[in-house]
């Protein structure tokens, strides 16, 4: 008899639940956070489990690799698409586990993708790379306050950049202030530096992948590394639209009659996707004259914010299709 397990992985503990293919409960017990623990209960029905469905929001790459180590079929459940389970009045991690269990038996689990455990880390290093940017600027930001604050002047970033130990100012008491921003920045800088000489190598600019995302308007190595990291396999996506959807480059509204009836979650999707792309947007209409005339013909019609948000679309079409015809970009048939 085939067997079908579910579990809610908590902060500190997990729901674990077996059933079989009469929804008959074979197991199901709270666990501790302890991969050796899990495996062993695990163990007893391994050779009838057909799947496992771990519905998680963070903290899921212990579990699923050591899972996966085990030889077990792991689905990450997608917990935005997935229907709970209506007409109770009472819910628990009980109920759920036992619904994801159903769901996965009847195959019409809504699942989502499992970034493959060898280049993980490469993607996890990235987005380190990007939280230490935000946070370098927010030091630079509170230096420029500083300044206003205390000396009422402000100062060039660029001029920071080159030497950050001439702006530390003069007066001991100010100086004692500033100087944690300025080390910071000097710190954080320093170890951006060194994930984008780990990452950016020559080796790894070898790869054609790479070189054919650069051949994008507004791409450079620093975007062109984002998004090869954050798509990982194309053909995930099953269509452009779910590729553009993915990357927060479509606008999430429901329309009946002509009129709106509300919007969907906004921020589904990939974040970094989303910033890499309009980012390139910004470069692409500085540089390039084409986009730059249809980004101008989208502005007369709405608005700027609207015009980047359909350059960014527009990037992001072409990118899947450069990915997955492993052609290079061309202008004219993007922008024309």
């Amino acid at each position: 008899m085939d067997y079908y397990s579910a579990i809610d992985l908590h902060s500190n503990n997990s729901f674990l639940v077996v059933i079989d293919e009469c929804d008959k409960i074979i197991y199901e017990r709270r666990l501790p956070n302890d991969l050796d623990k899990i495996l062993f209960v695990l163990a007893c029905y391994k050779d009838h489990i057909r799947g496992i469905a771990v519905e998680s929001t963070f903290n899921w790459y212990w579990l699923v690799d050591g899972l996966k180590a085990a030889g077990y079929e792991l689905h990450l459940v997608n917990t935005t698409a997935v229907q709970t389970y209506s007409g109770l009045k009472y819910t628990d991690d009980k109920h759920d586990e036992r619904w994801l269990a159903h769901l996965l038996r009847l195959e019409i689990l809504p699942t989502g993708y499992i970034y493959p455990r060898e280049t993980r880390p490469n993607r996890d290093l990235f987005r380190k790379r990007m939280q230490l940017v935000q946070q370098r600027t927010r030091n630079i930001l509170s230096l420029k306050s500083l300044y206003a604050r205390w000396l009422g002047a402000s100062f060039s970033t660029n001029d920071f950049y080159r030497n950050p130990d001439e702006f530390l100012p003069k007066d001991k008491a100010i100086s004692l202030i500033a100087r944690p921003n300025i080390e910071l920045f000097k710190l954080m800088t320093e170890q951006i530096i060194t994930i984008e000489k780990m990452l950016l190598s020559k080796k790894f600019k070898q790869r054609e992948l790479f070189l054919l995302i650069k051949t994008l308007p507004g791409i450079g190595d620093i975007l062109a590394m984002t998004v090869l990291l954050e798509v990982g396999d194309i053909t995930r996506f099953k269509s452009v639209g779910n590729f553009s959807s993915y990357s927060r480059c479509v606008e999430s509204k429901k329309v009946s009659n002509f009129k709106k009836k509300g919007s969907g979650n906004r921020k589904c999707g990939n974040k970094y996707l989303s910033w890499a792309f309009h980012e390139a947007a910004h470069h692409a209409r500085v540089f390039y004259p084409e986009v730059d005339k249809f980004y101008e013909r989208k502005k007369r019609k709405t608005n700027r914010i609207v015009a980047i948000r359909a350059v960014a679309h527009k990037l992001a079409r072409a990118c899947y299709h450069v990915l997955d015809k492993q052609e290079a970009f061309d202008m004219s048939k993007a922008f024309n």
